[in-house]
């Protein structure tokens, strides 16, 4: 059995990736899917559709290969994660289309919890804070939203999932063999698991109002869950890894040691660095969560979200069409030496930590005459670059000081905005051979639950080909242009209030 296959289901497209015994990626198949947004704020995805366009890339992608499913040891999945479906357990159809990560429609109701003073007793038990971001607020809203829901599931009738339970549920779902599991990654993202205990927490489900026959059975990270149904051009592969996108990223880049740290770049960015094996809560608005672990035993990280990372070159491609591809932007980029003063703050949909406002806007400022549509797209992308060091700044103040950030995700083929991310951090960038680490995590958890690879430490000696960016900037421009950006942000947010 040559290969793992990684199941890697984001927000804006499913993909499917085979890697091979060294680690390397031998096919690769990627379909976007269709974004509802029914009013502002509200993001929502068809979840039979995700589901759709996960099963046809993994067909394809073994396709590409020249491989059939006894060619593949074990599916490794990893997903985007606080997303929210809720469906029938008998017909497996949803009662409701996905409620996505990015969706704030449940900011009202988070608000009203602060104000109860419940953030710190949820922030205690689940190392998160009171944001829409988080699955509780949706689940709630689905139950108290659509007919008779609620009714249902006290009934035991319905079933809640993040998007890996989703996925596991039809893959697995022949007769009577349906499998309803989430591992300890998703199930840290839903505000009703206690990550000090290991465990779903009744006192949160009694704040959240939200009944415990929806909950899937919680597991590891790598362990086999069972196999897919031999309806679906998969047959009999097993399930044996499962870690939330970042958590993925974090297995994949080998940050197995307290200290180490990595940033991903995808349709939002993500900042995860290890912390070991104690519960710390952060006292700078970061995330704890836990990380995913091979060794079957709770390990947790620290966690900057930020909300729109390479989502802001797909708005330039799609909302003002700048440009035909997200390809392009970095040759548009480099058209122009500089911003020209113009600083974009992407608060799309709020701003995430270290600031956690979900009323803050999107803010272009500092347009001249002059402003060419390369200024908007550098300033665009050094946004992304912007927005980590500010998560990375509060990281730091907790931790001890980084070596260098690994990086990883789409734009991290970037080399413009790599070597701006190393200039406005003042630490080297390391970018890995393999870019595809959150895949590449899932398919790590996924091969050493089989045997596939019979150790972690092997996967050390697999790596190799990093590229590293070195930083340029003078420490007078960096603090001047952390400043300006400092300056944008404050303008941007409250804004709909």
């Amino acid at each position: 059995m040559p290969y793992i296959l990684a199941l890697d289901q984001g927000t804006t497209s499913s993909r499917a990736i085979l890697f091979d015994q060294a680690g390397q990626i031998a096919a690769v198949a990627q379909h976007e899917f269709q974004q509802f947004y029914p009013q502002p704020g509200w993001v929502e995805h068809d979840p039979i559709e995700i589901f759709l366009s996960q099963l046809s890339c993994a067909v394809e992608a073994l396709g590409k290969a020249g491989a059939v499913p006894r060619d593949v040891a074990a599916i490794g999945i990893t997903n985007q994660r606080e997303t929210v479906v809720i469906w029938d357990r008998a017909t497996g159809k949803p009662i409701h289309p996905a409620i996505v990560w990015q969706d704030r429609r449940t900011a009202p109701a988070c608000a009203a919890l602060e104000s109860a003073g419940l953030g710190d007793e949820v922030s205690n038990r689940t190392g998160l804070v009171l944001d829409p971001y988080f699955s509780a607020t949706k689940i709630a809203w689905i139950l108290d939203n659509v007919p008779n829901a609620r009714a249902r599931a006290e009934n035991g009738e319905l079933a809640f999932g993040t998007v890996d339970s989703w996925l596991i549920w039809q893959l697995t779902s022949g007769p009577g063999k349906a499998t309803h599991v989430t591992d300890v990654t998703n199930a840290s993202r839903t505000l009703l698991y206690n990550i000090v205990r290991g465990a779903w927490d009744d006192e949160l489900l009694r704040i959240f109002n939200i009944p415990a026959s929806l909950l899937p059975e919680v597991v590891w990270s790598s362990q086999n869950v069972g196999e897919v149904t031999t309806t679906l051009g998969l047959g009999g592969i097993p399930i044996a890894g499962i870690a939330g996108d970042q958590q993925a990223a974090l297995f994949g880049q080998l940050c197995w040691t307290a200290g180490q740290a990595k940033n991903t770049y995808g349709t939002g960015c993500f900042l995860l660095q290890n912390i070991g094996t104690e519960f710390i809560r952060s006292k700078n608005r970061l995330i704890t969560t836990l990380a995913a672990s091979a060794q079957h035993r709770l390990e947790y990280a620290f966690e900057g979200s930020i909300f729109i990372g390479g989502a802001v070159v797909q708005w330039l491609r799609d909302n003002l069409n700048l440009i035909s591809t997200s390809g392009d932007v970095e040759a548009l980029a480099t058209s122009v030496p500089d911003t020209g003063g113009v600083v974009f703050v992407p608060a799309f949909v709020g701003l995430g930590a270290p600031h956690w406002d979900p009323q803050a806007a999107g803010t272009i400022i500092g347009l001249r005459r002059e402003t060419q549509p390369g200024h908007i797209a550098r300033a665009a992308l050094e946004s992304i670059a912007f927005q980590v060091a500010d998560v990375l700044e509060a990281v730091q103040a907790e931790t001890t000081p980084l070596a260098a950030l690994r990086v990883d995700g789409g734009a991290a083929v970037n080399n413009l905005l790599m070597q701006f991310q190393a200039d406005i951090l003042g630490v080297p960038v390391v970018r890995p051979q393999v870019t595809e680490t959150t895949a590449l995590g899932a398919a790590y958890l996924a091969g050493l639950a089989t045997g596939f690879w019979a150790q972690p430490e092997e996967l050390r000696l697999k790596r190799e080909g990093d590229t590293r960016f070195e930083p340029k900037m003078s420490s007078e421009e960096r603090a001047q242009r952390r400043h300006q950006w400092n300056r944008a942000v404050e303008r941007s947010r409250h804004w709909s209030e």
